[in-house]
């Protein structure tokens, strides 16, 4: 499966900018050893349910120690016999068929 989900506390700093919580989730993705990739909006994580829920948890969790409300936006892409590999090959596809 893969996931985008998007991670924001309550409130930012002195600037609004929630680049730092935002950090701390990321770091928690990249060091589950998943597969994954950030955008200026979200971070694709792909592998199994149990597995990416986890790390997903965790990466909540992690902002909520700096922030006493936390939001998260998930999407979830599930395709029985896609399971690993997608993070890459679903935009390879799309590519493909703009050439």
């Amino acid at each position: 499966m893969i996931v985008a989900i998007s991670i924001s506390p309550s409130g930012g700093d002195e600037t609004g900018g929630v680049s730092e919580a935002v950090a701390d989730a990321v770091r928690v993705i990249r060091e589950s050893g998943l597969p994954n990739e950030t955008n200026a909006m979200f971070t694709n994580i792909e592998g199994e349910w149990d597995e990416v829920m986890a790390v997903v948890k965790q990466a909540v969790f992690a902002v909520a120690e700096k922030s006493p409300r936390v939001g998260l936006v998930l999407k979830a892409d599930l395709r029985r016999g896609f399971d690993t590999d997608q993070l890459t090959a679903k935009v390879e596809r799309v590519e493909e068929r703009l050439r």
